[in-house]
Protein backbone atom coordinates (compact mmCIF):
# COMPACT_ATOMS: atom_id res chain seq x y z
CA UNK A 1 0.00 0.00 0.00
CA UNK A 2 1.19 3.71 -0.91
CA UNK A 3 -0.75 5.84 1.26
CA UNK A 4 -1.64 9.21 -0.79
CA UNK A 5 -2.78 12.58 1.13
CA UNK A 6 -6.71 11.44 0.69
CA UNK A 7 -5.81 8.19 2.52
CA UNK A 8 -3.47 10.34 5.14
CA UNK A 9 -6.16 13.21 5.48
CA UNK A 10 -8.93 10.39 5.81
CA UNK A 11 -6.89 8.11 8.81
CA UNK A 12 -5.71 11.24 10.40
CA UNK A 13 -9.79 12.38 10.63
CA UNK A 14 -10.71 8.56 11.83
CA UNK A 15 -8.20 8.85 14.73
CA UNK A 16 -9.59 12.16 15.67
CA UNK A 17 -12.99 11.60 15.81
CA UNK A 18 -11.84 8.20 17.95
CA UNK A 19 -10.41 10.28 20.20
CA UNK A 20 -12.99 12.69 20.73
CA UNK A 21 -15.74 10.03 20.95
CA UNK A 22 -13.44 7.94 23.92
CA UNK A 23 -12.50 11.30 25.44
CA UNK A 24 -16.37 12.54 25.70
CA UNK A 25 -17.48 8.97 26.93
CA UNK A 26 -14.96 8.81 29.54
CA UNK A 27 -14.45 12.01 30.61
CA UNK A 28 -18.06 13.88 30.14
CA UNK A 29 -17.62 17.84 30.38
CA UNK A 30 -19.19 18.21 33.74
CA UNK A 31 -17.51 20.95 35.06
CA UNK A 32 -14.30 23.78 34.14
CA UNK A 33 -12.12 21.25 36.05
CA UNK A 34 -12.86 18.29 33.90
CA UNK A 35 -13.07 20.27 30.52
CA UNK A 36 -9.20 21.31 30.91
CA UNK A 37 -7.75 18.28 31.57
CA UNK A 38 -9.46 16.47 28.87
CA UNK A 39 -7.04 17.24 26.07
CA UNK A 40 -4.34 15.52 28.24
CA UNK A 41 -6.64 12.51 28.46
CA UNK A 42 -7.19 12.26 25.22
CA UNK A 43 -3.50 12.93 23.93
CA UNK A 44 -2.65 10.70 26.71
CA UNK A 45 -4.81 7.67 24.94
CA UNK A 46 -3.61 8.58 21.50
CA UNK A 47 -0.05 8.13 22.47
CA UNK A 48 -0.79 4.53 24.10
CA UNK A 49 -2.91 3.85 20.74
CA UNK A 50 0.38 4.77 18.72
CA UNK A 51 2.27 2.87 20.63
CA UNK A 52 0.68 -0.74 20.69
CA UNK A 53 0.61 0.48 16.20
CA UNK A 54 3.91 1.11 16.51
CA UNK A 55 4.57 -2.47 18.16
CA UNK A 56 2.07 -4.42 16.00
CA UNK A 57 4.24 -2.25 13.20
CA UNK A 58 7.30 -3.52 14.30
CA UNK A 59 5.76 -7.14 14.95
CA UNK A 60 5.25 -7.31 11.30
CA UNK A 61 8.44 -6.06 10.11
CA UNK A 62 10.11 -8.54 12.43
CA UNK A 63 7.98 -11.43 10.97
CA UNK A 64 8.91 -9.81 7.33
CA UNK A 65 12.55 -9.84 7.62
CA UNK A 66 12.90 -13.38 9.72
CA UNK A 67 14.93 -15.83 7.77
CA UNK A 68 11.86 -18.51 7.20
CA UNK A 69 9.80 -15.59 5.61
CA UNK A 70 12.45 -13.09 3.75
CA UNK A 71 12.52 -15.14 0.67
CA UNK A 72 8.75 -16.16 0.67
CA UNK A 73 7.04 -13.69 -1.41
CA UNK A 74 3.62 -15.17 -0.27
CA UNK A 75 4.53 -13.69 2.95
CA UNK A 76 5.39 -10.42 1.92
CA UNK A 77 2.37 -10.00 0.01
CA UNK A 78 0.31 -10.34 3.01
CA UNK A 79 1.85 -9.04 5.75
CA UNK A 80 3.58 -5.82 4.37
CA UNK A 81 0.26 -3.78 3.11
CA UNK A 82 -0.27 -4.30 6.95
CA UNK A 83 3.24 -3.25 7.91
CA UNK A 84 2.51 0.00 5.32
CA UNK A 85 -0.76 0.59 6.79
CA UNK A 86 0.36 0.20 10.36
CA UNK A 87 2.89 3.07 9.77
CA UNK A 88 0.32 5.09 8.57
CA UNK A 89 -2.12 4.66 11.18
CA UNK A 90 1.13 5.15 14.02
CA UNK A 91 2.24 8.07 12.67
CA UNK A 92 -1.67 9.60 12.42
CA UNK A 93 -1.98 9.09 16.24
CA UNK A 94 1.36 10.20 17.04
CA UNK A 95 0.55 13.09 15.34
CA UNK A 96 -2.51 13.90 17.44
CA UNK A 97 -0.90 13.00 20.59
CA UNK A 98 1.89 15.28 19.61
CA UNK A 99 -0.52 18.64 19.13
CA UNK A 100 -2.68 17.85 21.68
CA UNK A 101 0.25 17.93 24.02
CA UNK A 102 1.57 21.35 22.07
CA UNK A 103 -1.41 23.41 22.53
CA UNK A 104 -2.77 22.09 26.31
CA UNK A 105 -1.46 24.79 28.85
CA UNK A 106 -2.48 22.24 31.39
CA UNK A 107 0.18 19.64 29.89
CA UNK A 108 3.29 21.84 30.24
CA UNK A 109 5.16 20.65 27.33
CA UNK A 110 4.18 23.40 24.58
CA UNK A 111 5.42 23.43 20.57
CA UNK A 112 9.01 23.63 21.78
CA UNK A 113 8.94 21.11 24.53
CA UNK A 114 7.53 18.57 22.37
CA UNK A 115 10.08 18.76 19.36
CA UNK A 116 13.53 20.09 20.98
CA UNK A 117 14.45 17.64 22.93
CA UNK A 118 15.00 18.62 27.01
CA UNK A 119 12.83 21.85 26.60
CA UNK A 120 9.66 20.29 28.08
CA UNK A 121 8.27 20.94 31.56
CA UNK A 122 7.06 18.14 32.13
CA UNK A 123 9.16 15.31 33.15
CA UNK A 124 12.12 17.20 30.33
CA UNK A 125 14.06 13.75 30.22
CA UNK A 126 11.10 11.17 29.51
CA UNK A 127 9.27 13.80 27.14
CA UNK A 128 13.10 14.26 25.00
CA UNK A 129 13.10 10.86 24.65
CA UNK A 130 10.10 10.68 23.07
CA UNK A 131 11.24 13.56 20.78
CA UNK A 132 14.10 11.75 19.63
CA UNK A 133 12.10 8.37 19.23
CA UNK A 134 10.03 10.63 16.78
CA UNK A 135 12.80 11.73 14.65
CA UNK A 136 14.00 7.91 14.49
CA UNK A 137 10.78 6.61 13.57
CA UNK A 138 10.42 9.70 10.38
CA UNK A 139 13.93 8.39 9.07
CA UNK A 140 13.24 4.89 9.02
CA UNK A 141 10.34 5.76 7.39
CA UNK A 142 11.39 7.88 4.99
CA UNK A 143 14.00 5.70 3.82
CA UNK A 144 12.50 3.02 3.54
CA UNK A 145 9.72 4.95 0.77
CA UNK A 146 12.93 6.62 -1.00
CA UNK A 147 15.07 3.85 -1.06
CA UNK A 148 16.66 4.87 -4.42
CA UNK A 149 17.89 8.06 -2.82
CA UNK A 150 20.26 5.84 -0.86
CA UNK A 151 23.21 3.30 -1.59
CA UNK A 152 22.26 0.22 -2.21
CA UNK A 153 21.35 -1.70 1.07
CA UNK A 154 21.95 1.68 3.19
CA UNK A 155 17.72 1.86 3.47
CA UNK A 156 17.70 -1.56 5.12
CA UNK A 157 20.44 -0.87 8.23
CA UNK A 158 18.70 1.93 8.72
CA UNK A 159 15.73 0.68 9.10
CA UNK A 160 16.89 -1.69 11.63
CA UNK A 161 16.26 1.42 13.97
CA UNK A 162 12.77 0.21 14.14
CA UNK A 163 13.82 -1.68 17.19
CA UNK A 164 15.76 1.23 18.42
CA UNK A 165 12.39 3.44 18.25
CA UNK A 166 10.10 0.69 19.75
CA UNK A 167 12.53 0.98 23.00
CA UNK A 168 12.65 4.38 23.41
CA UNK A 169 8.65 4.76 22.93
CA UNK A 170 8.54 2.04 25.43
CA UNK A 171 10.70 4.19 27.65
CA UNK A 172 9.08 7.18 27.02
CA UNK A 173 5.61 5.75 27.63
CA UNK A 174 6.92 4.41 30.65
CA UNK A 175 8.79 7.25 32.27
CA UNK A 176 6.21 10.14 31.23
CA UNK A 177 3.18 8.43 31.57
CA UNK A 178 1.25 9.37 35.10
CA UNK A 179 -0.81 6.00 34.80
CA UNK A 180 2.12 3.83 34.27
CA UNK A 181 1.49 1.51 37.19
CA UNK A 182 -1.94 0.48 36.04
CA UNK A 183 -0.79 -0.24 32.33
CA UNK A 184 2.98 -1.93 33.70
CA UNK A 185 1.13 -5.27 32.81
CA UNK A 186 0.31 -3.40 29.59
CA UNK A 187 4.07 -2.40 28.48
CA UNK A 188 5.52 -5.33 30.50
CA UNK A 189 3.84 -7.77 28.19
CA UNK A 190 3.88 -6.01 24.62
CA UNK A 191 7.40 -5.54 25.21
CA UNK A 192 8.40 -8.36 26.32
CA UNK A 193 6.65 -10.11 23.13
CA UNK A 194 8.35 -7.58 20.83
CA UNK A 195 12.11 -8.22 22.42
CA UNK A 196 11.40 -12.02 21.80
CA UNK A 197 10.45 -11.95 18.29
CA UNK A 198 13.81 -9.65 17.91
CA UNK A 199 15.81 -11.63 19.48
CA UNK A 200 14.33 -14.95 17.63
CA UNK A 201 14.24 -12.93 14.61
CA UNK A 202 18.70 -12.50 15.34
CA UNK A 203 19.60 -15.84 16.88
CA UNK A 204 17.99 -17.30 13.96
CA UNK A 205 19.78 -15.18 11.23
CA UNK A 206 23.07 -15.18 12.92
CA UNK A 207 22.98 -18.26 15.05
CA UNK A 208 23.71 -21.06 12.93
CA UNK A 209 26.14 -19.30 10.87
CA UNK A 210 28.13 -18.92 13.68
CA UNK A 211 27.59 -22.83 15.18
CA UNK A 212 29.07 -23.80 11.51
CA UNK A 213 31.86 -21.10 11.90
CA UNK A 214 32.73 -22.41 15.20
CA UNK A 215 32.52 -25.78 14.02
CA UNK A 216 34.91 -25.03 11.82
CA UNK A 217 37.67 -24.07 14.28
CA UNK A 218 40.38 -26.97 14.38
CA UNK A 219 40.65 -27.72 17.83
CA UNK A 220 44.18 -26.85 18.91
CA UNK A 221 46.05 -29.38 20.44
CA UNK A 222 47.92 -27.90 23.59
CA UNK A 223 51.69 -27.65 23.14
CA UNK A 224 53.64 -29.35 26.09
CA UNK A 225 57.17 -29.10 26.75
CA UNK A 226 59.34 -31.93 25.77
CA UNK A 227 60.11 -33.75 28.70
CA UNK A 228 64.25 -34.48 28.69
CA UNK A 229 65.79 -37.71 27.76
CA UNK A 230 66.82 -39.77 31.14
CA UNK A 231 70.62 -39.34 31.67
CA UNK A 232 72.57 -42.89 30.25
CA UNK A 233 73.13 -44.94 33.34
CA UNK A 234 77.53 -45.53 33.48
CA UNK A 235 78.56 -48.67 33.90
Amino acid sequence: MRASLATLVIIGAVAALVALGVTDQVIPATDERTLSVRPWVAARALGITAYLLLALEVAAGVWLSHPRNSGDPRTSRVVFPWHELLTVFTGAFLTLHIVLLAVDPYAGVDWIGAFVPGFSQYRPVPVAIGSVALYAMIITAATAKWTRLLPAGWWLRIHRLGALVFLMAWVHGVLAGTDTVALLPLYLFTGGLVLLGIAHRWWSAIGPAQRQAAASIPVAVPLRRPEPAPASEES
